[in-house]
């Protein structure tokens, strides 16, 4: 058995109160030394996070029957795969206006979606020949693996999205289209956009290329390459098993074994993909963050990110301290002045 469990998950659902969820998560997830991120918004939640196999077991029963959550996230999409190393370096539950930022009000899942389509009849989907098929990924994650004859938008951000379509799609013409993401989750989203903007027939991979890759035997796979998830494994691939590829500290661009020998490689500071556009300091602070990554590694503790952010709560506490001291101190000084 691998060491951790990881838990990709999301669910579109009304989330007026997700401000007061923040705590109440993040408290339960350190207590268990779980890592990674949620996000939560008013439209739902939306993450990724390690723990041991229990810890993880217990967090999805809390989020399917914690009071305060109402039963609102139950049936959201989840989905499990192993780590031999812990992938995260600290726990994060973080505020958003959107799980996943789109910027176009008329997308709203909760109201609308296209036909979700399971991994096992996703081959037949992207196989006839009238389907426009579109990766609703950002460019360095479909450089690494795509499904075969997916249109790439080469976008930097999902918020580009909307003019990709704009520019290169027709309702008119485009009667059918059917797109994938990592998780699901963009590409709900964006098959909400869609048919907002009167595309008819809209499907996408129900689970993503995640469930697809868990799901589907290898030599019937119409996937080409490794899949990029957000951690440190970098990629997956077959049975979700870990990938082969590595990440540019500088940039977050994945790196092939052929990428490395690139003159240009610098580990923990450049890749040929950034090496001419990034500054000297921001260099400087990817070498940085490669050594303490190592150095933390190495000790077998969690990056020096988690230390500095509890270094940083016990000084914003003790300046607190400090300042109050001083202002009974001001106070008592006031009033001997004005005995004298």
């Amino acid at each position: 058995m691998s060491e951790y469990k990881v838990v990709a998950l999301y669910k579109f659902v009304s989330l007026p109160d997700y401000k007061e969820l923040q705590e109440p998560i993040l408290y339960f997830c350190k207590e268990r030394d779980i890592k990674g991120s949620l996000l939560l918004a008013e439209e739902g939640i939306n993450g990724t996070v390690a723990g041991r196999p229990q810890a993880i077991d217990e967090l999805v029963d809390y989020l399917e029957r914690g009071n305060q959550f109402k039963g609102r996230f139950k049936n959201a999409e989840i989905k499990f795969s192993d780590a031999s190393d812990m992938p995260f370096l600290r726990m994060k539950v973080k505020l958003k206006k959107e799980i996943v930022t789109l910027r176009a009000p008329e997308a709203d899942p909760s109201k609308q979606v296209g036909t979700y389509v399971e991994p096992e009849d996703w081959n037949d989907i992207i196989s006839d020949e009238e389907m426009v098929v579109l990766d609703t990924r950002n460019d360095y994650e479909v450089a690494i693996g795509t499904f075969k004859n997916a249109l790439d938008p080469k976008t930097d951000s999902f918020t580009e999205f909307k003019d990709y379509v704009a520019e290169n799609l027709d309702p008119g013409k485009n009667k059918k289209v059917a797109m994938f993401c990592t998780g699901g989750i963009r590409c709900e989203k964006a098959s909400s956009y869609m048919l907002a903007q009167g595309f008819e027939e809209v499907y996408h991979l129900k689970g993503g290329i995640l469930k697809y890759l868990e799901e589907m035997p290898e030599e019937k796979s119409m996937w080409d390459g490794e899949c990029f998830v957000f951690d440190e494994r970098v990629s997956v691939g077959h049975g979700l098993r870990e990938g082969n590829l590595s990440l540019c500290r500088a940039c977050r661009y994945p790196l092939t074994e052929e990428d490395q020998q690139h003159p240009k490689f610098i580990e923990g500071q450049q890749c040929h993909h950034c090496a001419d556009k990034i500054s000297e300091r921001s260099r400087a602070r990817a070498a940085e963050r490669e050594k303490q990554i190592r150095l933390a590694a190495e000790r077998g503790q969690a990056h020096i990110g988690d230390e500095a952010e509890e270094f940083a709560r016990k000084n914003k506490e003790r300046m607190k301290q400090l300042r109050k001291e001083q202002r009974e101190l001001n106070r008592k000084m006031a009033e001997k002045a004005k005995q004298a």
